[in-house]
């Protein structure tokens, strides 16, 4: 089974492109349910039946969320599927099996003046203050997911024009346009922090740890958390909610739904329309706040 799971993983990589991020979730998922099989006695995908899937979905409901076995499902469905164009099976057990139905969530968004606290929060004074207040008004900016943000390098920004070159789930590159404020933190990053967190070293990246090494996801992620909090920020906030909040407020101001799918890279338009919900649940919101016979 080993030899087969290093079959599908070099397909994933060399045909279709996956980030790292999106390949370590597949591994996870695939670990699982190949230890489930050695259990069971199960040694060649061809003996795998859709009863022996379905078990390992039931088992997998005893710990973890329905969005998780979804995730799991697609995960399975993709090998299968591989498994079935390579001729090791004959057949896809993974077919008929549906995914468990899911309660869209409206993201969670944060007010134009929540942003704007949270943006003003870091130190200017110092060299890691100046890259988290770039780092920040570049993910406001531009709604790049925080993986995209951490992987820049320095020639994927043209601060003249005012656009940012990303790659996105699948490898799939785009450019988003930055503004004018954005534009002019990362100049302050460029010309006065970086050279100081590099220490005379040499990096392609674009944003930098102390000693030059690249800024990892992890490390935004912690000083998101960090800098809400010291903006006095009480909501849970996570990198994603700058995405979220980027989107929904380009919307509320008139933005047209294709446009700001395309900034955000997503494959379908049906991804994007999540944030019109959110539109109309706050638009409800300020009606039964403010109408006199609303409530």
């Amino acid at each position: 089974m080993e030899a087969y799971k290093e079959a599908f993983f070099d397909y994933l990589k060399v045909e279709k492109g996956l980030s790292k991020n999106s390949l370590f979730s597949y591994a996870h998922d695939l670990k699982k349910y190949l230890d489930y099989l050695k259990e069971k006695g199960i040694t060649h995908p061809a003996k795998i039946t859709r009863k022996d899937i379905t078990d390992f979905l039931f088992f997998l409901r005893q710990a973890i969320a329905p969005v998780s076995i979804s995730r799991v499902l697609s995960t399975l469905k993709s090998f299968h599927k591989f498994l079935l164009r390579e001729k090791i099976t004959t057949g896809d057990p993974t077919d008929l099996i549906e995914s468990p139905k899911l309660e869209k969530k409206i993201p969670s968004i944060l007010d134009f003046e929540e942003v704007n606290r949270i943006l003003k929060s870091p130190n200017l004074k110092d060299a890691h203050g100046i890259r988290d207040r770039a780092i920040l008004e570049l993910m406001y900016a531009s709604g790049l997911r925080v993986s995209e943000a951490s992987s820049l390098k320095l020639s994927d920004i043209n601060l003249d024009v005012g656009f940012v070159k990303c790659k996105g789930k699948g490898s799939k590159e785009r450019i988003v346009p930055l503004g004018r404020i954005a534009q002019n933190f990362l100049q302050k990053y460029i010309d006065e922090a970086r050279p100081k967190l590099l220490h005379k070293k040499v990096s392609i990246s674009l944003f930098l740890a102390q000693g030059g090494r690249m800024l990892s996801r992890q490390s935004i992620w912690k000083m998101i958390k960090k800098t809400v909090r010291d903006a006095g920020i009480k909501k849970r906030v996570s990198p994603h909610t700058l995405r979220h909040s980027f989107a929904t407020h380009l919307l509320e101001r008139g933005a047209d739904l294709r446009s700001v799918q395309e900034m955000l890279g997503h494959a379908s338009i049906t991804t994007t329309q999540i944030y019109t919900h959110i539109n109309k649940t706050r638009l409800k919101e300020i009606h039964t706040q403010f109408h006199p016979r609303a409530k």
